[in-house]
């Protein structure tokens, strides 16, 4: 009877498995991306570029005591370098 018993156990056990196994087969939710991941990607290096426009823009004129639109202007970039470069 214990044989028996310990066998009919493992069964159930067996069986309570499976049916938990197909339960979280059937919960499992298919996917759905709104923004595809080149998209988001796209979407980052373009904030990422932004702030750093922005960035500088606020350094030189908040900060630097210039006029914000300097930041583009090619010698504002050499005479930074040639401050960091010592020369």
């Amino acid at each position: 009877m214990a044989l028996n018993k310990n066998n009919q156990e493992a069964i159930t056990r067996e069986e309570v498995k499976k049916e938990k196994k197909k339960t979280r087969e059937k919960k499992k939710r298919i996917r759905v991306r709104l923004i595809p991941i080149w998209l988001r990607i796209i979407i980052v290096l373009v904030l990422l570029a932004a702030s750093i426009v922005l960035g500088a823009m606020f350094g030189y004129a908040v900060m630097g005591g210039g006029k914000a639109m300097d930041v583009f202007e090619k010698s504002t970039w050499t005479h930074i370098i040639d401050l960091v470069n010592g020369e």
